[in-house]
């Protein structure tokens, strides 16, 4: 019979995820057959991954989540993993993806009336078909698992728990405070058969002396009856983010990778325009791993760019990400003025799925789109390419051969990666295609519909090696950590959670 565990929370971003990742990898190592689950999830970094049907494997998405979960346990990702995914476009919309199959754009009012129903089956046939080819399921839960108002409909975290018959581990965040309080008014709030459930609880993000816990510890254990099965240090293993609130909001800037103790002299900075409705953005994490790399989020909002500063004044290359509504984001971009700063720039400049298509002459059919009605809104006009929306979503994994030119010259052999976009990119004069026919370079420009692109060690070492020469800066040496991330997050599980107290596999 399989077991599963429901990594829980008191609210979001307390670690479930990567104490998820840990256990997929834990279990792993121990040779039991484990796969994540997620039934439904929120986020605009989705993966393209195979789609079990009848008819045999089709091409369909999934959150980055389990995806990378997916990679700990040493499986192969399906939409199984993650059968309903929301991703946001703004307004109060997101689009709807059912097992892997993009659905129309409905408001959160109109989903849990119409289409909820539909989309607790698929989670639960996808539940039963991974549950039937493994030992032990790690099912992540989303936000808070006590959140009153949504316990009638919450696919994540109390359909989950019921149908899945799921042990439940409690995460809470004591970074943010009150954490014992929170624990306990979690508990108090749950359901009388998902309190029945609650098999333990972890602390997560400690820093300091553990011990100092142990009175707090005594005393919720006490009153709840619920064992605190270990407290978690303040880690960060490496493994991407799951959606872009991880990022800085619209009118802040931050950057990744800043604190390496690389000096200034020999590291650049990758300027990364922070787009209101920016998709992918895990597509930047292979840069900002790398020592010396600098990968700036840019603010683009107009009261900010109006201050008189030039947001690409310090930086080295710029990229521009993927975003969920090209349209909308291209006029955010065009009537902020960074346009303008774009144009003036002098330095390699990459565009990524919806970037690419910004950075062209024109996109047509834009109603199809944006939330506007109309049909043609001008690109950035640094590539002579032409975008035009089309209805249907193209969706694959696939290997494209390299013949490095411009920002990413000297690169060769193949990259692979995966296309998830709508619409359709034809040349207006004639441009290379260094990652084949729908990419496009022009001097120092690239654009592709590649996500995954720097991901490729061929790609991302010739892109660097751009940046580099571009700057007159010498690269620092090679990083010399071994650890992956799935191993890293294995590690922190294992070293600082009692995983023998969840018997059956966890005792191997």
């Amino acid at each position: 019979m399989t077991r599963t565990i429901l990594i829980a929370g008191t609210a979001s971003h307390v670690g479930k995820s990567t104490v998820a990742a840990g256990l997929c990898r834990h279990l792993a190592d121990r040779g039991v057959a484990v796969a994540p689950y997620k039934a439904q999830n929120m986020s605009n970094n989705a993966r393209v991954v195979v789609r079990p049907n009848e008819d045999g494997h089709e091409w369909g998405e999934i959150g980055v989540s389990q995806f990378v979960q997916a990679r700990a346990a040493r499986t192969t990702p399906t939409t199984d993993l993650n059968p309903v995914l929301l991703k946001p476009r703004g307004d109060g919309e997101s689009q709807l993806v059912v097992q892997g199959e993009p659905r129309e754009h409905f408001s959160a009012g109109t989903y849990y009336e119409d289409h909820w129903e539909r989309a607790r089956e698929a989670a639960e046939e996808s539940y039963r078909r991974l549950a039937a080819d493994h030992e032990v399921v790690i099912a992540e839960g989303a936000g808070s698992i006590a959140e009153i108002n949504l316990h009638d409909r919450d696919l994540a975290n109390v359909e989950t728990a019921r149908f899945a018959d799921a042990d439940v581990v409690v995460l809470v965040d004591i970074e943010r405070g009150g954490a014992f309080a929170s624990l306990y008014g979690t508990l108090e709030l749950l359901p009388d058969d998902l309190r029945e459930r609650v098999v333990g609880a972890v602390i997560t993000k400690f820093r300091g002396d553990p011990t100092l816990l142990e009175p707090g510890i005594d005393e919720i254990e006490s009153r709840t009856g619920v064992p605190i099965l270990g407290v978690v240090p303040y880690d960060d293993p490496g493994l991407p983010e799951e959606d872009s609130v991880a990022l800085p909001a619209t009118d802040e800037r931050a950057r990744e990778g800043a604190d390496d103790g690389v000096p200034a002299d020999r590291s650049v900075t990758i300027a990364v325009p922070r787009l209101p409705r920016i998709s992918n953005a895990t597509d930047l994490e292979a840069l900002a791993a790398v020592p010396g790399v600098r990968v700036d989020y840019v603010p683009v909002a107009d009261d900010v760019l109006a201050r008189g500063r030039d947001p690409l004044a310090d930086a080295d290359a710029v990229v521009l990400p993927g975003t969920k509504n090209t349209v909308d984001d291209l006029l955010t971009l065009r009537e902020a003025g960074f346009g303008d700063a774009l144009e003036g720039f002098d330095g390699p400049v990459v565009g990524l799925c919806g970037g690419y298509q910004m950075l062209g002459e024109r996109v047509t059919n834009a109603a199809l789109e944006g939330t506007g009605e109309r049909d043609v809104v001008e690109g950035l006009g640094l590539l002579p390419v032409e975008t035009s929306f089309e209805g249907e979503k193209r969706l694959e994994r696939t290997t494209v051969a390299v013949d490095g030119t411009g920002p990413i010259a000297g690169a060769s052999g193949t990259a692979s990666g995966y296309e998830i976009h709508a619409g359709r990119t034809r040349a207006l004069a004639e441009v290379a295609t260094p990652l084949e026919p729908e990419s496009a370079a022009r001097g120092d420009v690239l654009g592709t519909y590649l996500h995954g692109l720097f991901d490729n060690r061929n790609v991302r070492e010739a892109f660097l090696e751009v940046v580099y020469r571009r700057a007159g800066r010498t690269r620092p040496g090679a990083s010399t950590s071994a650890a992956s991330p799935y191993d890293r997050a294995a590690a922190l599980v294992g070293e600082h959670v009692d995983l023998t107290a969840l018997g059956g596999p966890f005792e191997i």
